[in-house]
C-alpha cells in the first residue's frame, strides 16, 4: 500500500511541475550566438522545468517572419529599429528595450587580422572578403558604411561573397571560402575563432551605432516565462556574459 501511495504522490508531484513547466522560442541576431547560449544555460540552471529554444539568424529575416505570425516568443535584433517597426505595426507586447552596442572587426582564419586594417582588403592576394548581406543583416550594412566611410568600397565590393547572416559570414571565413572577412566582435572572440588570426577592431566612428534591442512579441502577452527570460537579460550575470563577448552595454563606455 506505501508502494502505491508513494507512486501516486511521485506521479502528482510529476504532474504539478509539468503543469507549471513552460516554453518559449527566442528568435535571435546570430551574433548572439555565442552569448545567448551561455545566458540561456545559466538562465536554465534557476529554472529547470521550463523550456527554452533559441533560433539564430538574420534580423530582418526574423522581422519579416514576425510580420507573418512566425511563432517567436521574444525577438533579438542586432538593429533596435527592427524590433520598434514591430511596436508600431502592432506585433509586440512590450516596448523595444536595448541590450546592447555590437562592433565590427576584421577577421581571417589564415592571416594575422592584427596587422591589418580595411585597406588590406585591396591588396591582390586577397581574392575573397566576406560581409553579411546588407539587405537584411544589420552587421552587413555597417560593413558597407565602414567600406564606404574609409573610401574603399568600389575597391573592394568585386571581391566580395554576401552571408545569410553574421555566422555564416565568419563561416566563409573560417572555411576558407574567403580570405577575410568583417564579422561581429561577439564572435571574434569565441574560443573557436579567437585563436585563427586574431582580429582588427574597425573605429566606429566609420558606421552608424549597432544598437541592438529586443521585445516579447504579441504572441507572448501574458507568457510569464517570456517576461521572466526578458527580465533577466538585465541581471548581473547576463550583463557580464554580454561584456565577455564584446558587447558594449547601454549606458557603458567601449573598452576597446
Amino acid at each position: 500500500m506505501k508502494t502505491i501511495k508513494s507512486l501516486l504522490l511521485a506521479c502528482a508531484l510529476l504532474f504539478a511541475a509539468s503543469a507549471h513547466a513552460e516554453k518559449i522560442t527566442i528568435a535571435a541576431a546570430a551574433d548572439l550566438k555565442f552569448a545567448m547560449d551561455e545566458i540561456v544555460t545559466a538562465f536554465k540552471q534557476a529554472n529547470a522545468a521550463d523550456e527554452v529554444e533559441v533560433i539564430y539568424g538574420s534580423s530582418g529575416k526574423f522581422h519579416t517572419q514576425i510580420q507573418q505570425n512566425a511563432p517567436y516568443d521574444l525577438y533579438f535584433s542586432a538593429d533596435i529599429g527592427f524590433p520598434r517597426e514591430l511596436v508600431k505595426a502592432g506585433f509586440a507586447a512590450s516596448d523595444a528595450k536595448p541590450y546592447a552596442f555590437g562592433r565590427i572587426v576584421l577577421w581571417s582564419a589564415t592571416m594575422d587580422a592584427t596587422k591589418m586594417t580595411l585597406a588590406s582588403l585591396t591588396d591582390p592576394k586577397i581574392i575573397r572578403v566576406a560581409i553579411a548581406n546588407p539587405k537584411h543583416a544589420p552587421y552587413g550594412k555597417r560593413a558597407e558604411e565602414a567600406l564606404r566611410a574609409s573610401g574603399l568600397w568600389e575597391k573592394v565590393e568585386p571581391k566580395l561573397v554576401y552571408g545569410e547572416n553574421i555566422a555564416h559570414t565568419a563561416q566563409f571565413v573560417q572555411t576558407g571560402n574567403a580570405q577575410a572577412g568583417i564579422i561581429a566582435l561577439a564572435l571574434a572572440v569565441n574560443p573557436e575563432l579567437a585563436n585563427k588570426g586574431g582580429y582588427y577592431l574597425i573605429p566606429d566612428n566609420l558606421h552608424e551605432p549597432l544598437e541592438q534591442g529586443f521585445i516579447i512579441t504579441k504572441r507572448a502577452e501574458g507568457n510569464a516565462l517570456a517576461k521572466r527570460f526578458a527580465d533577466y537579460m538585465g541581471s548581473k550575470p547576463a550583463r557580464a556574459v554580454m561584456v565577455k563577448y564584446g558587447f558594449v552595454l547601454p549606458g557603458e563606455s567601449a573598452s576597446k
